[in-house]
């Protein structure tokens, strides 16, 4: 016997954090029910929020280096436009890209998820990415900083 759901789940937007606390050229990164958001915020205060997954390997976008309206892949320099999570060419490939909006100095993000999101207000160092054990070093920054949401 199959079963078919029909319902969809429930989707709002949640406010996430004020412009301030994501960096030009930097990220924040939301954890939701179906996986890691990253928020990018560009030089011209543009915002874009992608799946925090590379379409390539998986690496974490919301580490590598934002510029223009791009962000490069911290492991293997995949070129990603924050516009449509689509890889740039000659690598193929694609990643989820969110909707996102500025009210004020409020930034929020559209979910479609069954339970609330928490967002993590860790500015990530960009230099962190280049030495080895990146992702434990990463890992214990993350478990000392407090959810403000929390």
């Amino acid at each position: 016997m199959t079963l078919e759901l029909s319902h969809r789940l429930p989707s709002r937007w949640i406010d996430i954090c004020d412009l301030a606390d994501i960096p030009r050229l930097g990220s924040r990164v939301v954890d939701a029910a179906g996986g890691r958001i990253a928020i990018f915020r560009a030089d011209k205060d543009q915002l874009f929020a992608l799946d925090d997954r590379c379409p390539h390997k998986g690496g974490p976008l919301s580490q590598g280096i934002v510029h223009g309206t791009s962000v490069a892949c911290p492991l293997h320099n995949w070129q990603i436009a924050l516009d449509s999570g689509e890889a740039k060419a000659p690598d193929k490939g694609c990643t989820r890209h969110h909707k996102v909006k500025r009210e004020g100095t409020r930034i929020w993000l559209w979910l479609t998820t069954p339970a609330p999101a928490r967002a993590h207000l860790q500015i990530v160092p960009k230099v962190e990415f280049a030495f080895a054990g990146t992702q434990q070093s990463l890992r214990r920054l993350g478990s000392q900083t407090p959810d403000p949401l929390s």
